[in-house]
Parts: structure tokens; C-alpha cells; sequence
């Protein structure tokens, strides 16, 4: 029998917390950020457990990279270094925050969790479909190890472009800076191919979980 997939679950845990007592304030901003983002395509709000992991659960029409995105884009020096993780499937019936709810794409999400930290890998995404979850696992660690490798101002001009859509001009004007300056610093991060890399990851998503939904609905 096929398994359900009822949302997807988003786990995101603070590299190295036992060693930054102080990520509090920004897991609170970073949650409330995300609950204004997905106002309309949450099935729980997002809430973060003492243990310095976030999590999130969405519906299977949100597009759970624009957090990830929202995570490790955010440029400042306080700003902790965070892995995640992305795995659709089913969950019990509940109420509550995210940290309050369970279910197999729950525990699914601890495991890959686990195996993303044996890894070292900081992106690691599935669908329930495994030929596409191949693919996924070759491409998605590739996307956060690149955002990595990011100066603070080159992720502050990526997440301009790719989560806000914004050209290049607007960049430079909202920064108050010369277009130039800009299109260097997309040269030098390499902002294009990133935005290429991200376009594929969030194509074979939406196969592996178009091919996992209609499996489960059999």
C-alpha cells in the first residue's frame, strides 16, 4: 500500500548551538519571518524546540526552498549557520505549532536530519519518490554548500535577487550603490549559476513529489 502525503515538514537546526548560546533571538525573528512568508500555506506555524532546531509544516503547494532560501541568505555576522531539511509525507491529525504535531514525515525528517549531519551536508531534500530523491541528493547539497561559500554581501545581493525577485537596478538602488558594483558582486558569487542550480532542485521537487502524490492516491 502506497504511504499518504498529507504536508511537507521542515526542519532547520542550528550548526554547532552547544557552542552559540545566543541563537534565541535570531530563531524568533527567523520564525516569525517564516510565518509571515507562508501566512496562507502553513498546516502549522512554525516554532523551534530548545534544542535549537526550527520546524515548519507546509502544504503540499508551498515552495519550502523560498525558507531555506530565507535561512541561509541572511547576512550578518551574528547570524548562526543552520542545516535543513525538506521531506514531504504524512502526518497525524493535530493542532498546535509544528513542534507540537508528529507523524511518519516527522520521524522521516529526524532521520534525514541525522544523515545530513553524518553527512555534513547542509540541504538534503525528499519527495517519497526514489528515482527523483537520487537526483535531489546529488543537487540540493551542492545549492547549500555554494550559498556557503557567499561574503556577506554577496548573500545579501543573492537574496535580493532570488527570494525577492529583483533585478539587478533595484538591487543597486535599494542598496544605494552603482549597478556595477552590483554586477560584480553577482560575478564573483556566481549568483546566476546559483539561481540555475536552485531552478533544478525545485523541478525535480515538484516531479519526485507529483510522482509520489498520484503513486499514493492509487
Amino acid at each position: 500500500m502506497a504511504k499518504r502525503i498529507d504536508g511537507i515538514v521542515l526542519f532547520g537546526d542550528v550548526v554547532g548551538s552547544r557552542h552559540r548560546p545566543d541563537t534565541t533571538a535570531w530563531l524568533e525573528q527567523l520564525t516569525e519571518r517564516l510565518g509571515d512568508l507562508y501566512r496562507d500555506s502553513m498546516l502549522a506555524g512554525f516554532d523551534f524546540t530548545q534544542g535549537d532546531e526550527l520546524q515548519g509544516l507546509l502544504r503540499l503547494d508551498a515552495d519550502p526552498f523560498q525558507a531555506v532560501l530565507s535561512g541561509m541568505l541572511t547576512a550578518g555576522d551574528d547570524v548562526p549557520e543552520m542545516r535543513w531539511v525538506v521531506v514531504a509525507g504524512a502526518i497525524d491529525p493535530g493542532s498546535g505549532p509544528a513542534t507540537r504535531r508528529n507523524g511518519p514525515a516527522f520521524l522521516a525528517a529526524r532521520e534525514v536530519m541525522a544523515e545530513a549531519k553524518h553527512r555534513r551536508d547542509r540541504l538534503i531534500v525528499r519527495t517519497g519518490e526514489p528515482d527523483t530523491d537520487v537526483l535531489l541528493d546529488d543537487t540540493a547539497p551542492v545549492l547549500a554548500s555554494l550559498i556557503e561559500r557567499l561574503t556577506q554581501r554577496q548573500r545579501k545581493v543573492a537574496q535580493m535577487a532570488l527570494v525577492e525577485g529583483l533585478r539587478q537596478s533595484v538591487i543597486a538602488e535599494r542598496l544605494g550603490v552603482r549597478r556595477a558594483t552590483i554586477s560584480v558582486s553577482f560575478v564573483r558569487g556566481d549568483v546566476r549559476s546559483l539561481s540555475r542550480l536552485l531552478d533544478a532542485v525545485r523541478k525535480l521537487w515538484a516531479i519526485g513529489l507529483t510522482r509520489a502524490v498520484a503513486r499514493a492516491a492509487k
